[in-house]
């Protein structure tokens, strides 16, 4: 009895536990990307036009990309505090919208309307930053495969949630806002006191990177599979029974990484913790805080840093190590007997903990952000516009674009935290060079899309998809790397931002002004042939008649512009790449020599 209560305490700390746990968690975190789905219910429930119903969508993108208060509260409340406060914006605010839509509650001006959306998107902030929070610090030699895998099911939570609507078969289209409201706050709650940090650090086995190549198969397995169930109820009709079947299936696929953390934990030998001194020290120091408590050790490392001649960093890694312990030593003994006074620590070094403060006044955070702006802001245009994009094109049915673009944003930050993991492992190298990759990658698609050649919408899609979903595996990645894992939450929730500030350029300013120009420009031509062929009333017809803008023109001057962005953002991560060289040979060469 006593070695089966050891085993269930041992797979209850197992973080591989927290990893499965904050997938599922993720897999109903992105209830933003099904936005469009309710938003014909609202607008014709509540009478609103299409100016007003993109306001909604507005304040739904600033509540999904406003991380402040959920970086801030994760760093002074437990990590499951902030998902109990996540779970209560998103009931609070989809709630009160499906009490408005179905009469249940007085109709509000639509200024309050956008405040309920704001709240209720805004939950998923806090559900993103607990998870990303608690499975960094606890695999942080691992960060690039963790954080793909988990955006990754962020991002496939909208065709989850959907099947799982379809299954239920509910009478009305309002039910879906309640599903929205209920059904991810339920899931939260459930798991939230088993998503926090375990001391993962202490759990690294040599079975690890078989679990990885487990999940990974899962992950690849689900994608194919929902792609295939996408396609087919989209062009099929399909008995609801068939549905429900699928659905089952789903819910197995979903489940079965739990196979791991049980495996670990009771078919292994739990480790003696005394096997902890055989971890290199680097590991055991790294679970998102720094162990040392002699702050004099601090401050003669910062020395050391100041002190040590340039030629040390291009040494090998095994004898920049002895180089720098040796100086490190003569700096302590020159420190006790008073031959030197050691200055005190300015701020931070790159690879330390930073406070967002800190950061916001280093170069590197800067081209973090920008290249970020300009990479993703790029692919969300895509994404937003994708509809008009595939009919100015000929395609009737956009929904497989719009589904395919899923599954291929899955797929690329899955694959980007998987490569550039094996970027920073196998080769010490930094991993923004991995982002200046999917960025030149997503200026080829946007090519695609500016030519507009046969097939061109299958191939931009697959590119710009990948590209865009490698962004949110590396840039959490690279930013806890370079800046720490103590106040990741107020970091990456600040980065998130260049993602609405970048569509607001190009899908607002560009995207919007300069289909419309087309647009008007052929509505006059056309309205100059009716003139010509002789019809009557054509001035009234050309007056109703709603700008629609046909060919690749509409979004060729766009999407040679987007990939010119793209190309620099490139330029600004190669420089990030050249800025960080030392840091990554820090910490990844290390483990190599």
């Amino acid at each position: 009895m006593g070695r089966l209560k050891e085993r269930f305490q041992a797979f209850v700390n197992n973080r591989w536990l927290v990893f499965v746990a904050a997938m599922w968690i993720q897999s109903c975190a992105g209830f933003g990307y099904i936005f469009g789905s309710i938003s014909p219910v609202i607008k014709s429930s509540l009478n609103y036009n299409q100016r007003q119903l993109s306001k909604l969508g507005v304040a739904k993108d600033l509540g999904d990309s406003v991380g402040f208060l959920a970086g801030s509260l994760s760093d002074r409340l437990p990590l499951w505090g902030a998902l109990l406060v996540g779970a209560f914006q998103n009931l609070i605010g989809y709630g009160w919208v499906w009490l408005i839509v179905t009469g249940r509650a007085p109709v509000l001006p639509l200024w309050a309307m956008c405040i309920l959306i704001f709240v209720g998107n805004n939950g998923e902030t806090y559900f993103n930053t607990a998870a990303l929070v608690s499975c960094v610090q606890n695999f942080p030699k691992s960060r690039g495969p963790v954080v793909g895998i988990l955006k990754g099911f962020a991002g496939l939570s909208g065709a989850i949630l959907t099947q799982i609507y379809t299954m239920i078969n509910f009478p009305d289209q309002a039910s879906l806002i309640f599903m929205i409201a209920v059904g991810p706050a339920m899931v939260v709650i459930a798991l939230m006191f088993i998503i926090r940090p375990v001391g993962g650090h202490r759990q690294v086995r040599p079975s690890d990177g078989l679990s990885f190549t487990f999940i990974y198969s899962v992950c690849l397995l689900l994608a194919a599979y929902l792609m295939g169930v996408m396609l087919l109820e989209d062009l099929v009709s399909v008995s609801h029974t068939l549905v429900t079947i699928f659905t089952v299936i789903l819910f197995f696929l979903l489940i079965t990484p739990i196979i791991v953390p049980i495996a670990l934990s009771f078919s292994e030998e739990p480790r003696d913790p005394a096997e902890e001194v055989l971890l290199p020290k680097s590991e055991q120091q790294e679970a998102g805080k720094p162990e040392q408590s002699d702050q004099e050790h601090e401050v003669i490392f910062s020395e050391v840093e100041d002190e040590k001649p340039v030629e040390v960093d291009l040494l090998p890694a095994s004898e920049r190590q002895k180089r720098i312990a040796q100086l490190q030593a003569e700096l302590f003994q020159a420190a006790a007997k008073g031959a030197v006074r050691v200055k005190r620590k300015r701020g931070p070094h790159r690879g330390e903990d930073f406070t967002l403060m800190q950061a916001l006044i280093k170069a590197d955070f800067w081209l973090i952000f920008f290249s970020l702006l300009l990479g993703s802001g790029s692919g969300l245009t895509v994404i937003d516009n994708l509809g008009q994009m595939s009919q100015s094109l000929g395609y009737d049915n956009t929904h497989i674009f719009v589904s395919m673009i899923s599954i291929w944003n899955f797929l690329g930050r899955v694959g980007g935290g998987y490569f550039s993991e094996i970027i920073v492992r196998d080769h010490a190298y930094p991993r923004p060079v991995s982002m200046a990759v999917a960025q030149l990658v997503m200026a080829v698609g946007h090519v695609f899309f500016a030519m507009g050649w046969p097939g061109a919408m299958y191939i931009g899609t697959l590119l710009i998809g990948l590209g865009y979903g490698a962004h949110w595996a590396i840039v959490p990645a690279a930013a806890s790397e370079l800046f720490g894992l103590k106040k990741f939450g107020a970091l990456y929730n600040f980065l998130t931002l260049a993602n609405p500030a970048g569509s607001l350029v190009f899908s607002g300013v560009i995207a919007s002004s300069i289909y419309d120009h087309e647009a008007e420009k052929q509505a006059h031509q056309h309205h100059i042939q009716l003139q010509m062929s002789g019809l009557l009333f054509s001035g009234l017809y050309g007056q109703d008649e709603v700008l629609k803008c046909e060919g690749s023109v509409c979004f060729f001057l766009t999407s040679m512009i987007m990939s010119g962005f793209c190309v620099i953002a490139a330029v600004l991560s190669m420089i990030l790449v050249y800025r960080t060289k030392i840091v990554y040979a820090n910490l990844y060469g290390k483990s190599r020599t």
